[in-house]
């Protein structure tokens, strides 16, 4: 549970310090237009604080940090986000620096794409290890052969 906490408050940090990279980087630069820094704020609050902070109550819930597919899942999930947000900051810089899309490199978005197939294949992991959890709490259905329970008003 210590690693779902411990992301969630890096994320939580380094999200609100990239909002405020990106309101002073453009100011400086006296950058008006649309750049992907904005984003990164967003995805690093939601996609890395909100997420882990839904694992924990979970894991709380499932205990689901025992498992080697809890593992699994938190380090492909971290390396999708930080492969994605980096490609989203190195793109935002580029463009506010003056880059228009021609002349940003494939890489940057070739890398971006393996960071969401990397968060992609974490939250499948997730949902693998949590149908796991949920079926091993429920309960079995009475069985037909068990006695049907008295009725109040029955002599």
């Amino acid at each position: 549970m210590r690693k779902s906490y411990y992301a969630a408050h890096v994320y939580m940090i380094v999200g609100v310090i990239s909002g405020l990279f990106h309101r002073e980087f453009t100011k400086i630069k006296d950058f008006h237009g649309d750049t992907q820094l904005a984003l990164m704020h967003t995805h690093l609050l939601a996609l890395g604080m909100l997420v882990f902070l839904i694992v924990l109550a979970l894991d709380k819930a499932f205990g689901l940090s025992g498992s080697k597919l809890f593992t699994a899942f938190f380090w492909f999930y971290n390396i999708g986000i930080a492969l994605s947000t980096t490609m989203m900051g190195v793109h935002g810089i580029l463009t506010v620096l003056g880059r228009d899309e021609d002349h940003i490199a494939e890489v940057v978005p070739l890398t971006a794409g393996l960071g969401h197939i990397l968060l992609t294949v974490g939250l499948v992991l997730l949902f693998i290890l949590l149908g796991k959890r949920v079926n091993e709490h429920v309960k079995p259905a009475a069985t037909t052969n068990d006695p049907a329970p008295e009725t109040a008003g029955a002599a």
